[in-house]
């Protein structure tokens, strides 16, 4: 009786081997007639008993496996990208432990081919403006091909431009971990059959060239991308939030770019978020001696110098900006705004004063410096409307002033100048 008993377990096991390769077979067969579909069905029915197959069938199954769902994924169906580079890792895996390596080379190829397919599909997600997708698809090329880390960079682009920051962020810290420059050349030609430019590699684009099918080949050298990485990183840690690792990150990269006015400039602005004014200013100073010649730079010192009571230095910064760029319109404006507010300081003491000899001379005094102080500020903007005689920002502070200097004439004039 357990004779009989062992020989019908035996048979029941050689049973269900039989029942996986008709399934693997039949799934094959439709794979090969082009219906991926029915070879997805074919061969999920034999999944709850590939465990217990042998190696070989198990490796046989998970190749499969992931030749169908790349042609699913080749096909639109972006969620089988994952589970057919899953498959064939489980294939190999399978054959490296058995020492058997059947489909080892055809594996390797059909990594390759899912690869170019994932980049082919980003290309299409970021013209659809998909970034998040786009950003996980190159990413997974990535790692199918360490050494193409352009992808990886790419992908944090990708990241970037849908607003994805956490994303973004683990691809460029995994940049700078694997020292990730970027620099070196391009090689690119004219695709004569679709008119675009493109990039590849030194030898094919050589026998593209040759063969005719493009054109004008360049050779373009660009730039290290470190700088830009670390930078990114910077804006990205601020754009979340995380101040302190935003600092570090700043730290970094002027570390390796210190000249680069872009992250002086980022860095003083989280300085002044922060509230930290004098840091902000510092920064600053120490732009405008990198790019003397950047009104903005000047303008921005002018504006904090303002805020921290620093009038003569504003000032200075407001003239700095104008020399070199006369119609700065913000600086005109905030120029004239320093003398009309030291005049309007004036007030409090002048109506202070009483009636006495002393008061009175001392009132004059103080009318007479306000009244300068306001000449000044609308002689400014007088000065700034030959430059741009339509500003209505212009008219209208200048218009203000004559009010408050309680000269009707010019009053009127720039009354009628808005159409008042």
């Amino acid at each position: 009786m357990k004779t009989k008993i062992l020989i019908l377990v035996a048979m029941s096991f050689t049973m269900v081997g039989f029942a996986q390769k008709n399934e693997i077979k039949a799934a094959d067969k439709a794979l090969k007639g082009g219906d991926a579909a029915s070879a997805k069905t074919s061969l999920e029915a034999a999944a709850g008993v590939i465990d217990a197959a042998d190696v070989k069938v198990q490796a046989q199954y998970y190749f499969l496996r992931g030749k169908i769902y790349a042609d699913l994924a080749k096909k639109g169906d972006n969620s089988a990208f994952d589970t057919a580079i899953s498959s064939f890792n489980k294939a190999k895996e399978i054959e490296t432990a058995s020492g058997k390596a059947k489909y080892g080379k055809e594996i390797d190829n059909q990594m390759t081919i899912i690869a170019a397919d994932l980049v082919n599909s980003a290309v299409e997600d970021n013209r659809e403006k998909k970034f998040k997708e786009a950003g996980e698809k190159l990413y997974m090329s990535y790692k199918i091909s360490p050494k193409d880390t352009i992808y990886l960079y790419y992908a944090a682009s990708s990241a970037v431009n849908g607003g994805e920051y956490e994303q973004a962020l683990g691809y460029y810290n995994e940049l700078k971990e694997i020292g990730y420059d970027g620099g070196g050349m391009e090689y690119k030609a004219k695709n004569v059959a679709t008119g675009e430019v493109e990039t590849m590699d030194k030898v094919q684009r050589d026998l593209m060239v040759k063969s005719g099918t493009y054109t004008d080949p360049v050779d373009d050298e660009t730039p290290s991308k470190t700088t830009e990485i670390v930078k990114n990183i910077a804006l990205i840690y601020t754009q979340l939030g995380q101040d302190d690792k935003a600092l570090d990150a700043y730290k970094a990269a002027r570390a390796k770019d210190p000249e680069d006015v872009n992250l002086i400039l980022n860095e003083a602005n989280l300085h002044y978020k922060l509230g930290d004014k004098e840091m902000f200013k510092s920064l600053m100073a120490e732009a405008t001696a990198v790019a003397p010649d950047n009104p903005d730079l000047h303008y921005n010192i002018g504006v904090i110098s303002n805020e921290q009571g620093n009038i003569e230095e504003a000032r200075a910064a407001y003239l700095r900006t104008l020399e070199i760029d006369p119609g700065y319109t913000n600086a005109q404006l905030n120029l004239s705004t320093t003398y009309v507010n030291e005049g309007n300081g004036l007030i409090d003491e002048m109506n202070s004063l009483g009636n006495s000899r002393a008061d009175i001379a001392r009132y004059e005094e103080l009318k007479q410096q306000k009244d300068d102080l306001f000449k000044k500020g609308a002689m400014v903007l007088e000065d700034a409307l030959k430059l741009n005689p339509d500003n209505q920002s212009i008219l209208t502070q200048l218009k203000n002033i004559y009010g408050a200097m309680g000269d009707n004439e010019n009053f009127m004039r720039l009354k009628k100048l808005l159409g008042e």
